[in-house]
């Protein structure tokens, strides 16, 4: 691939092609079985070639389509077993890789925004990109200090390809919509479109990460690596090694799952009580396994990267969810429907039955009830079918409820977390890292009681 496609009939083409290869396809799987074939097999070829065009279109594109196709990656796990198997190798390729923009163009940007001495910043410098995403390349070199170091550039025309393409995407959102069952497309798009200015925005990154880096610069279980230097479309951060999140979902040991779970679970959690930013990516290829826990180096940490997108929330994630979430286990329907009244999840305009509505979230916070629980594939889709099936009276209820634009963001970054547990097959205790971080979860008087024996 020569250049970033930056020309907007170019990647309006490419995306158009999409649905007309889908039709194309199912027309071809009619064919099919009219001279025979069985169902099954050609089903599965058709989700094969289905999710080979896709990929390959967002991959090449990079920009909004790539990111949108990352943000799917995560929800593999609530699609049918039958459809999953083809989808998956696609997605987990989207995670971590995409073609990179040719050397002369990453050397123009470093020259531009760093200068024509640029390489006398770095002691060495790697050309071949150790890792593409949908806004930027990564690069690893030797800072002048002797620091190793993960140069992010960003490629030339990223804001206009981000735009383009999310707004191509939004007019396909139905015919993308059963690509994951139970999930509104559209509403995914529009929330990625509102945020293209600040991922754009390297400075912003650099902060939010400096937050981080930081806050947990002593912290046992989780490393976020230091900026060291940011300008214009260029951000530079100490370099860190460890085991991708991808590798671990498709070859890791059960250990290391369970681990990766527990430790992905708490920096959700921790990170906007003691930062008051929820990092908003987390998409597998974000994350590291590193060796060396607080316990002996056979124990593990997890490495964080990428906070080009996170959420404001200056007093850490709000009271509402934990107080509903524990009124749920506690079965107080119309303590719940009152609360949820308040913060906008039921329009005045609509009356539900509270009793419905506890039915309705229960099995979603099923791993918020046990004191262990194992995030399974099949529990993911479990939740799907229930949700996405218009038969369901969860289905019906599903329709009538709103998500506040304030929740939005924790929403699709708290199902994308469940998604990734899912896919790691991951035993966490959930239960303890809301009752250590989630404000309401906990009341105020047991609070109080345990804070004696503590001290004890």
């Amino acid at each position: 691939m020569s250049d970033l496609p930056r020309k907007a009939v170019t990647r309006t083409a490419k995306l158009a092609a999409l649905p007309l290869g889908f039709a194309g396809r199912a027309t071809w799987g009619l064919g099919k079985r009219i001279v025979g074939e069985s169902a099954e097999i050609v089903g599965r070829e058709l989700q094969q070639r289905t999710a080979e065009q896709l990929f390959k279109v967002l991959g090449e594109l990079k920009g909004g389509a790539m990111k949108f196709g990352q943000a799917l990656s995560v929800f593999e796990s609530a699609l049918p077993e039958e459809v999953a198997g083809p989808y998956r190798a696609a997605l987990t390729r989207l995670q971590d890789a995409a073609p990179p923009m040719p050397t002369r163009t990453m050397h123009a940007v470093l020259e531009e925004r760093l200068g024509s001495d640029w390489r006398d910043l770095f002691m060495e410098f790697e050309d071949k990109p150790a890792a593409a995403a949908s806004i930027g390349q990564v690069h690893r070199a030797v800072w002048h200090d002797g620091r190793e170091v993960a140069v992010k550039v960003q490629y030339p025309g990223a804001g206009e390809a981000l735009l383009s393409d999310l707004s191509q995407l939004s007019r396909f959102a139905r015919l993308l919509g059963p690509l994951i069952p139970g999930m509104d497309i559209k509403p995914l798009i529009a929330e990625m479109r509102d945020r293209v200015s600040e991922e754009l925005d390297y400075a912003l990154e650099a902060q939010a990460q400096d937050a981080h880096a930081q806050e947990f610069a002593d912290d046992p279980d989780v490393v976020v690596p230091a900026v060291v230097h940011q300008c214009d479309q260029v951000l530079v951060t100490e370099w860190i090694d460890g085991i991708p999140l991808s590798e671990i979902i498709t070859d890791g040991t059960q250990e290391q799952r369970d681990r990766a779970g527990q430790l992905l679970a708490r920096f959700l959690f921790s990170g906007p009580a003691r930062t008051g930013l929820l990092h908003a990516d987390p998409h597998p290829g974000n994350f590291r396994l590193l060796p060396g826990g607080p316990d002996d180096d056979e124990d593990w940490r997890l490495g964080v990267l990428d906070f080009g997108t996170v959420d404001r929330l200056p007093g850490g994630l709000p009271a509402p969810i934990g107080t509903s979430l524990r009124m749920t286990l506690d079965d107080e329907a119309e303590t719940v429907y009152e609360l949820l009244c308040e913060e906008g999840f039921v329009k005045e305009s609509i009356e539900l039955d509270p009793d419905a509505v506890l039915d309705y979230l229960l099995p979603i916070i099923e791993p918020a009830r046990v004191a262990a629980f194992t995030f399974t594939r099949s529990w993911m889709r479990s939740q799907a079918a229930r949700i996405a099936d218009p038969r369901s009276p969860a289905y019906q209820l599903g329709k009538q409820l709103n998500l506040p634009p304030a929740y939005l963001l924790i929403h699709r970054v708290t199902l994308s977390t469940i998604g990734v547990l899912c896919q790691l097959g991951a035993t966490v205790r959930l239960r303890e890292e809301l009752e250590e971080w989630l404000p309401g979860f906990v009341l105020e008087d047991e609070l109080t009681e345990e804070e004696p024996a503590a001290e004890a």
